[in-house]
């Protein structure tokens, strides 16, 4: 959650608080806020609400442990379904082609992992690990509300060597909801996402080590 949304979390917060008999001190407030405020509103709003209705532990007022427990099953879920379409979309359509995901979380997380093409290089023994590490890297992000600088599309083998000897690149396949994918690749950036410098360009230049060294033996 970000700063702005803190009054819309107390009324929340306050509303269930009085459905339970309670009544909360700001500084409690602030408790809660600080508790959860990795998590984004609607996930919190939704765990709260699912407490209350829990037949076995929603007579009694949640605890920030409570929430959280069930924005975590939340994240669990939005992960399942990442991975789901990226495992389809390997086997079915493979990464000669190059793809764009409905979900730019999505893209990051490959991008971290090596990229399409090397998702792609993995065996069906590799494959359970492969979804492992994906899953939790995206829950990650997804905990922490966060959409990061991501690559527009996923380069394939095809575009790869188009794009290497001068040939016309082949348009992306769309893979899930159309509108959101064309959106994520609106949203990409094509600037390298991990700086890299010469540790010559950061040295100092030659006449001022000079000096340091000079004034060392002096």
């Amino acid at each position: 959650m970000v700063d702005h949304e803190l009054p819309e979390f107390a009324r929340t917060l306050t509303a269930v608080a009085d459905y339970y008999g309670k009544e909360l001190a700001e500084s409690v407030i602030d408790v809660w806020w600080n508790g959860l405020r990795e998590y984004d509103l609607a996930a919190v709003q939704k765990a709260l609400w699912a407490h209350v209705r829990n037949p076995d532990t929603g007579q009694f007022m949640p605890k920030i442990a409570d929430v959280a427990k069930g924005t975590q099953g939340r994240t669990d879920d939005q992960a399942a379904i990442a991975w789901s379409k990226v495992d389809q979309a390997v086997r079915r359509v493979g990464t000669y082609q190059c793809v764009v995901f409905d979900d730019a979380v999505i893209h990051r997380v490959i991008l971290d992992m090596g990229g399409w093409v090397y998702i792609g290089g993995k065996d069906e023994k590799e494959w359970p690990f492969v979804a492992k590490e994906f899953q939790t890297r995206y829950r990650g992000y997804r905990m922490r509300d966060e959409t990061p600088e991501y690559p527009p599309v996923l380069i394939g083998l095809a575009n790869a060597h188009n794009s290497k000897n001068g040939f016309r690149e082949n348009p992306p396949i769309l893979i899930g909801d159309e509108r959101k994918a064309h959106q994520v690749r609106l949203g990409g950036t094509t600037a390298p996402l991990l700086g890299m410098k010469s540790a010559a360009d950061v040295l100092l230049p030659s006449a001022d080590v000079r000096q340091i060294a000079d004034g060392r033996r002096a």
